[in-house]
């Protein structure tokens, strides 16, 4: 009755986390979603009525050419040209997948990583190669070795602040990742959401900038600095790529809400964004240092954690070997909702014992709380 991919097809668990995190009173750690309280004020008033009518697939011809200098001034140059403007960054995903994946194709992802990334990539029935991740990036020689003996079609990586672990490529780091993807001609899909979310102001070329063989898709969203509502996210992919993704898109939706892309237009590249990102900025740092210090009260006899430099999330290791899924349900009929580690690794079992908390949703005079009380269901469970 329904395709042979529909058998590979899985629910999202953070979705469905999430669902249940709606419920008054609960404490949600779950989700990557942004403080409620600082979405910004958004003027429609401007709109032009004609953004009712059909648009083009690539995009908005202003939004395309404000995305591709901001895509430039990262160090990746790029024209109006390569930039196609997207309904969320999961698209991407989505049409890479489309693009690259046929069963039993294999793609190569760090471990952890983004796991609705691995429903998409599954749907198409890839066979998704873990390579582990180091505080300072993806572990090279494993890297290297996965590239040798199956030389994947796709080479998927977040190496600003990863989700979920948080960790941040160094320089040298990507600067291998590059010469090893030209080496072996692996396509590069980047994915960089949490880019503009820095606590210490550092920044990094991508690594698609320094390619000089590899095909590669880079891709980014503006759901953490503006509005996830909006949806809007784009691409920008070398030359050969481009016009694949052009049509993949157009039969996907025709083109993303006009609308939107018109909102994103006229905040990009202002001075208003610029400011508002700055007091999103140190919102979000003293957020981590909230749950920092919650964290250091209630889990120093449970987990090991690095403190992130940027993003949304706390990436904890228990110093026990416990299932985090089997906690759930205690957590949630305690009113604190998290995200179980497991399910962010190719190969769930090799996740066993850890666990993602996002620190950005929570009011902050609830992080204590929360975090005392998954303490004390981890300690419960066995942990």
């Amino acid at each position: 009755m329904f395709s042979e991919r529909i058998q590979r097809l899985s629910g999202s668990l953070i979705r469905e986390i999430l669902a249940a995190a709606q419920r008054p009173g609960v404490i949600s750690f779950a989700g990557g979603l942004p403080a409620a309280d600082r979405l910004p004020e958004l003027d429609w008033h401007a709109a032009p009525r004609a953004l009712a009518q059909y648009g083009t697939s690539e995009g908005e011809p202003g939004l395309r050419a404000k995305l591709a200098a901001q895509v430039s001034a990262l160090g990746l140059p790029c024209a109006a040209e390569q930039v196609l403007v997207l309904t969320g960054s999961q698209q991407t995903l989505d049409l890479a997948a489309k693009l690259f994946v046929d069963p039993g194709t294999p793609v190569l992802v760090e471990q952890p990583t983004y796991l609705a990334a691995l429903q998409v990539f599954r749907l198409f029935g890839a066979d998704c190669l873990g390579v582990p991740l180091t505080p300072r990036g993806i572990d090279l020689a494993a890297f290297e070795a996965r590239l040798q003996a199956r030389r994947p079609a796709l080479a998927y990586l977040i190496p600003t602040f990863q989700n979920p672990s948080g960790a941040r490529y160094d320089e040298a780091t990507r600067d291998a990742v590059a010469a090893l993807l030209d080496r072996y001609e692996v396509p590069l899909l980047e994915d960089e959401p949490y880019r503009e979310l820095s606590f210490d102001g550092k920044t990094a070329t991508p690594i698609a900038a320094r390619l000089n063989k590899a095909p590669w898709i880079y891709t980014g969203t503006l759901s953490k600095v503006l509005a996830p509502g909006l949806r809007d996210a784009f691409l920008v992919a070398s030359p050969e790529l481009f016009p694949y993704l052009v049509k993949l898109k157009q039969a996907a939706d025709l083109h993303s809400c006009r609308h939107a892309q018109w909102q994103a237009e006229q905040w990009l590249g202002s001075e208003r964004l610029a400011e508002h990102v700055d007091r999103l900025i140190g919102f979000y740092r003293e957020r981590r240092d909230t749950m920092q210090a919650a964290l250091e009260r209630h889990f120093a006899d449970l987990a090991d954690w690095n403190t992130p430099e940027g993003g949304l999330f706390f990436w904890l290791r228990l110093k026990r070997r416990v299932d985090t899924r089997t906690l759930l349900p205690a957590a949630l009929e305690a009113d604190v909702a998290f995200m179980p580690g497991e399910p962010f690794f190719a190969e769930p079992d090799d996740g066993i014992g850890h666990l993602r908390l996002n620190f950005s949703h929570a009011p902050d005079a609830r992080i204590d709380e929360g975090i005392a009380r998954l303490a004390a269901i981890l300690r419960a469970g066995g942990a």
